[in-house]
C-alpha cells in the first residue's frame, strides 16, 4: 500500500556519529509526535559532534533517544516522517500488532534500508540511557536502563503507551503506561544523579502551560482506570505537575544550571498529526533552534 512519505525525506542524515562522547545528561520531553521537533535537535547535536554520555527520556522523548544513544544521526526522524501515514505504524495495522496506536515493530525494525539500532554500542561506548514508564499500580515514574540488550525496547514501549490509546505494557508482571503520566520531563532525575551539565529538550515553548482541570471533571480516566486508583491521581494532578517543571525548568535555565533547547515559535502540531509537511518543518525547527544555540551550548558545556 503506498502512503504520503515527507516530500524532503531523502535529505535528512542517515550515519553514524564520529564516537566522541560528552560528559553530562540530555533530558528529552515526550508530546507524541511534537517529538518532530526533539528529532530535529537530536540530529543538530550529533552533526555538531555533542553526544551527550546519558540520555533519559520520556514517550516520544525515550523513543526519539535511543536513536541518539546508538549514535544513528536521522534514524527516528526518518521513521517518524516516512512512515507516520503508514497504517502499520500509526493506526488499525499498530494497534493489531502492538496492541496501541503506535507500531513499535515498525520503529524499532529499520526500515528502509536503516541501519538497525545498535543498542548493544550504548554501553560498550561509555554511554547510558534510560526510557521513563509510569507504573500503573503505584502511580508512579520508574526508569529502565538498558544493559546493551534488545529488552530495553518493551520499557520503551511501555513509556510511549498513551492512556487511553493503548493497552498497558507489562514488565516483569507490572502493568505500566506512559511515563508523562507521571514525569512529563525528566530532568529531576538528572539533577538527583549528580550530572553537572544537563540539557534539557522541550516540546513546546517556554512559556506554554496547561490547563489545569477540576479532579471532578476526569470522568474518562476515573472510568477507564478506577482499578488502579495511584495511576488515576498522577493522570489528574499531570497537568499542574507539568506546570511546575515548566517553572523550575525555566529559573534553572535563567540560573546556568541546565542548558533550556524549546521551540522558537509556537508549536500548532498536534499529538497525532497526519500533514507530515507539517511534521517536517516542525524538524527543521528544532534543527535550527539548535543550530542557533550551538555556541551558547558549547561554552555552557565547556564552562
Amino acid at each position: 500500500m503506498a502512503y504520503v512519505r515527507y516530500s524532503k525525506i531523502d535529505d535528512l542524515p542517515n550515519r553514524r556519529i564520529s564516537g566522541k562522547i560528552t560528559p553530562g545528561c540530555i533530558c528529552l520531553e515526550g508530546g507524541a509526535f511534537r517529538g518532530l521537533y526533539t528529532g530535529g535537535v537530536l540530529d543538530a547535536l550529533m552533526e555538531a559532534d555533542i553526544n551527550m554520555a546519558c540520555t533519559i527520556g520520556v514517550s516520544a522523548g525515550a523513543m526519539n533517544g535511543i536513536g541518539y544513544a546508538c549514535g544513528q544521526i536521522g534514524y527516528a526522524s526518518r521513521i517518524n516522517l516516512g512512515h507516520r501515514r503508514d497504517p502499520k505504524y500509526v493506526g488499525l495495522g499498530a494497534w493489531k500488532k502492538n496492541k496501541g496506536i503506535i507500531g513499535f515493530d515498525v520503529a524499532f525494525g529499520a526500515p528502509d534500508g536503516l541501519e538497525p539500532l545498535d543498542i548493544a554500542g550504548i554501553p560498550a561506548a561509555g554511554r547510558r540511557y534510560l526510557a521513563v514508564a509510569t507504573n500503573c499500580l503505584t502511580g508512579r515514574e520508574e526508569y529502565f536502563e538498558t544493559n546493551g540488550t534488545r529488552r530495553i525496547l518493551k520499557a520503551i514501549q511501555a513509556s510511549a503507551s498513551m492512556p487511553f490509546l493503548s493497552k498497558m505494557v507489562y514488565i516483569s508482571g507490572k502493568p505500566y503506561l506512559d511515563g508523562g503520566c507521571a514525569c512529563s520531563i525528566p530532568y529531576e532525575w538528572a539533577l538527583k544523579e549528580g550530572f553537572e551539565k544537563i540539557i534539557v529538550v522541550r516540546t513546546r515553548p517556554a512559556d506554554f502551560r496547561k490547563e489545569v482541570k477540576e479532579n471532578s471533571r476526569h470522568t474518562a480516566t476515573h472510568l477507564l482506570y478506577g482499578k488502579y486508583p495511584q495511576f488515576v491521581k498522577s493522570l489528574t494532578a499531570g497537568n499542574a505537575n507539568y506546570n511546575r517543571q515548566c517553572e523550575e525548568i525555566n529559573r534553572l535555565g535563567e540560573e546556568g544550571r541546565i542548558f533550556v533547547i524549546s521551540p522558537s515559535q509556537p508549536v500548532t502540531v498536534g499529538r497525532l498529526e497526519k500533514d507530515v509537511e507539517k511534521l517536517g518543518a516542525l524538524y527543521h525547527l528544532g534543527y535550527d533552534d539548535t543550530v542557533a544555540k550551538l555556541d551558547a551550548l558549547r561554552a555552557y558545556l565547556e564552562a
